[in-house]
């Protein structure tokens, strides 16, 4: 069975587990609606990408 050579100190335990974090998800304000929607992504309310339309947007009828 493995056994560690030496006791991992409490520091570089630390340091191991420093980008284990969670991260919440980042959100961009809409220049035309002013809705938030995901960076890099398309704005599914309008259907813009790049300030250029994308998708077609059914009417709710």
């Amino acid at each position: 069975m493995a056994v560690p050579k030496s006791k991992i100190t409490r520091s570089r335990r630390g340091m191991r587990r420093s980008h284990d974090a969670l991260t919440s998800d980042t959100y961009v304000e809409s220049k035309d609606t002013g809705e938030l929607h995901r960076p890099h992504h398309i704005d599914l309310k309008t259907g813009m990408y790049k300030g250029r339309q994308v998708l077609k947007i059914k009417s709710k009828v």
